[in-house]
C-alpha cells in the first residue's frame, strides 16, 4: 500500500510537471467564479451602486462615522465620553484627554479601514460604469456623479480626521495602491481632488432623484461649498491657519446662493422636526442617511454609530454614552436682550438644577438638545427625565444627547441587546448648513451685514420653537428668551464671534464641533481653556490638554504605516 501510494503521488507530480508547461490553462476561469468582464452589466453595475450607498450607515458602535460623535463632539468639548466610566470603550477616553491619545488604538485604526472600504466600493462601481456604453445605460452619468459624490463624502471624512491621506480613484491599478504615499499631495491638493468629485457630481446630478435618499445637483453643490469652505484656511505644517482664500469664499457663496434659490429646501418651522422621524427626507434634508428597521435583514439598518447614546432605564436599557458637558449646558444662557453671552456665560454660575434653568434665561435649543433632570426626554410630558437614567454621574454628570435619540413608542425604535437604536435617518447636510457656510464666507469676505439675515434667520426658527417644551401642566420647561441680533454694531470681529456661537448651538451634539474649531485655527485656545475650568468639574480631565502642531488631527495610524513598509509619513507632532 505504501508503495501504491508513493507511485500514484509521483505520478501527479509528473502529470503537474508536463502540464505546467503548457500555460494555457492558467487562462481557464475558475468554476464557479466570474470574470470582472462578465460582472460589467447594467444590472452588476447598479448592484455595486446600492453596495456603495450602504457603506454610508455601515458603521458600529466602536467606530462611529454616522454622526462622528467621539472626534467631532467628545474632542470638542461639547461632550463627555459618557458610557461606564474611563475605560469603557477607553479609546474614546483618549480622543477626549488627548494626553493618552496614541498612534496604535484599533479604533483609529479601523475608522481608516472602514473610510478605504467605503472608497474601494465606489471605485468599484466607477470602474464598471465607466465601461458601459450610454446607449446600454443612458442614466450613467447620473451614477457615476452618485458615486463621485459618496466617494468625496468618505475622502471628506478621511482629510478632516487625519489631514494627510493616500488618495486613490478608479483609473489607478490595483497592484499600484502600495505605492501611493499618504503625503504625495499637497493639503491644498488633496482638498483639491476631493471638491473635483463633488464638481463632477453637482455637473451630472440631477435637480431631483426618482428614489429617496441618491444624492442630487444641490446636494453635490452643497458639499461643493463645504469642502472650498474648509480649503480657503490655508494651514501650515504645523496646522495653523495662516490665510483665508477669498477667491474660494466668494464661491462658497455662490454654490450656497445655488442651493438656496433652487426652491428644494427651507427650514423646519420647528428646530424639533429635525430630530423626530417626522422629519425624515423633509424641507431641511439636504442629504441623509437613510435608515431601515423590518426589511429583510436580520436586524435591520438601523443607527448602529449611535446605540450607546441612550439612557440606562426599564425603557431603554444601554448605554449612557455622549454627554453633554457643562460647558456646552452654558453656552445656552442667554443676557438680557436675548443674545448670547460670549465672554461670561461659563464664569456666572452654572446650569445644573431644574431651578437654575427657570432663574436663568436660555435658548430654547438647549432642550432640544440636552436631557435634564426633570424635564420631559424627547419632548413627551409624561417620559420624565431621572437621574436614575444615567450610568455613572459621579464621573460625567447626570445629562444625556437627545438628539440622536428617539422615544421607545417611536416605529422606528428597535432594541437590538444590549443596545438600543432607530431607522431613522440621519442629516449629513441639513438647510441651516448651507445658511451658516454662506454667512460664514460672507463674513470673512467683510460683508456681515449681508451675512445678517442668514444668521437671524436660524435664530428666528429657533425663538418659533418652544410648542414641544412643555411640563405636563403646560408651563415652559425652561425659561427661554432669545432675540435677533441687531444692526447696529454687527461688525465684522462681532459677526465672526456671532457666527461661530451660532454654530454651536444650533449643531450641538451633531458631530461637528471639533472640525470647526480647528478650520478656524482656534482649537487650542478653546480646549485648553474648556479644560481650565472642567478638570475642576470632572477629575478625569485633570491631566487633559490640547498640544497645538499635533493635536488638530488624529495620527496616522501605526497598522497603516507598517502596511506601508513605511511608506506613510506620521503627522506632524506624533
Amino acid at each position: 500500500m505504501k508503495l501504491l501510494k508513493t507511485s500514484l503521488l509521483a505520478g501527479l507530480l509528473l502529470a503537474c510537471a508536463v502540464s505546467c508547461d503548457d500555460k494555457k490553462f492558467l487562462d481557464v476561469d475558475p468554476t464557479g467564479a466570474l470574470s470582472d468582464n462578465q460582472l460589467n452589466t447594467v444590472e452588476n453595475a447598479d448592484k455595486q451602486v446600492i453596495a456603495a450607498y450602504a457603506q454610508l450607515g455601515n458603521d458600529i458602535y466602536y467606530v462611529p462615522y454616522t454622526s462622528m460623535w467621539p472626534y467631532g463632539n467628545v474632542r470638542g468639548g461639547d461632550a463627555y465620553k459618557g458610557g461606564g466610566g474611563t475605560a469603557d470603550v477607553d479609546a474614546f477616553h483618549f480622543y477626549e484627554t488627548f494626553t493618552f491619545n496614541r498612534v496604535d488604538l484599533s479604533n483609529t485604526d479601523e475608522f481608516w479601514y472602514r473610510m478605504y472600504l467605503s472608497i474601494s466600493r465606489c471605485n468599484d462601481a466607477l470602474r464598471r460604469l465607466n465601461t458601459l456604453d450610454v446607449s446600454a445605460m443612458p442614466n450613467k452619468a447620473v451614477r457615476q456623479g452618485e458615486m463621485r459624490f459618496l466617494r468625496g463624502h468618505f475622502y471628506f471624512l478621511l482629510k478632516e480626521m487625519f489631514k494627510y491621506v493616500p488618495y486613490i480613484d478608479e483609473e489607478l491599478p490595483v497592484d499600484q495602491y502600495p505605492t501611493v504615499s499618504n503625503v504625495a499631495l499637497s493639503n491644498d491638493a488633496l482638498w483639491g481632488k476631493i471638491a473635483e468629485d463633488f464638481r463632477f457630481a453637482a455637473a451630472n446630478l440631477p435637480d431631483t432623484q426618482p428614489e429617496i435618499g441618491r444624492a442630487t445637483k444641490p446636494a453635490a453643490q452643497a458639499y461643493l461649498a463645504k469642502t472650498l469652505l474648509y480649503q480657503a484656511y490655508t494651514q501650515n505644517e504645523s496646522n495653523a491657519v495662516t490665510s483665508i482664500d477669498a477667491a474660494k469664499l466668494t464661491e462658497v457663496v455662490s454654490l450656497c446662493d445655488a442651493v438656496i434659490s433652487s426652491g428644494k429646501y427651507s427650514l423646519h418651522p420647528d428646530f424639533a422636526t429635525n430630530f423626530l422621524t417626522v422629519g425624515d427626507n423633509g424641507v431641511e434634508s439636504v442629504f441623509a442617511i437613510q435608515f431601515s428597521r423590518n426589511d429583510g435583514t436580520p436586524k435591520g439598518r438601523t443607527q448602529r454609530g449611535n446605540e450607546l447614546n441612550y439612557p440606562m432605564n426599564p425603557e431603554y436599557g444601554c448605554c449612557s454614552f455622549h454627554s453633554p458637558s457643562q460647558n456646552l449646558i452654558n453656552s445656552f444662557k442667554t443676557d438680557a436682550n436675548g443674545l448670547p453671552r460670549f465672554t461670561d456665560f461659563n464664569t456666572s454660575g452654572d446650569l445644573v438644577t431644574a431651578a437654575d434653568f427657570l432663574s436663568t434665561t436660555v435658548d430654547p435649543r438647549l432642550d432640544h438638545t440636552v436631557a435634564i433632570v426633570g424635564h420631559p426626554f424627547k419632548y413627551d410630558p409624561n417620559f420624565v427625565f431621572q437621574q436614575s437614567w444615567v450610568r455613572v454621574p459621579q464621573v460625567y454628570g447626570y445629562n444625556l444627547s437627545m438628539k440622536e435619540s428617539v422615544l421607545p413608542t417611536d416605529p422606528s425604535f428597535q432594541k437590538t441587546p444590549p443596545f438600543m437604536n432607530s431607522s431613522k435617518n440621519w442629516a449629513i447636510i441639513r438647510y441651516a448648513d448651507v445658511l451658516l457656510w454662506k454667512a460664514e464666507a460672507l463674513i470673512e469676505l467683510n460683508r456681515p451685514t449681508d451675512a445678517l439675515p442668514l444668521i437671524n434667520q436660524i435664530r428666528q426658527r429657533a425663538q418659533n420653537s418652544t410648542s414641544r417644551l412643555k411640563q405636563a401642566n403646560g408651563a415652559a420647561t425652561s425659561n427661554y428668551k432669545i432675540a435677533l441680533y441687531p444692526t447696529a454694531g454687527f461688525t465684522q470681529a462681532y459677526a465672526r464671534e456671532a457666527l461661530r456661537f451660532e454654530r454651536r448651538l444650533e449643531f450641538a451634539m451633531e458631530g461637528f464641533r471639533f472640525f470647526d474649531l480647528v478650520r478656524w485655527g482656534v482649537a487650542a485656545n478653546t480646549l485648553n481653556t474648556y479644560f481650565a475650568k472642567e478638570k475642576n468639574l470632572r477629575q478625569y480631565l485633570s491631566t487633559a490638554r490640547f498640544t497645538p502642531g499635533r493635536d488638530e488631527y488624529m495620527p496616522i495610524p501605526l497598522n497603516q504605516i507598517n502596511y506601508s513598509k513605511g511608506l506613510y509619513k506620521q503627522n506632524a507632532g506624533w
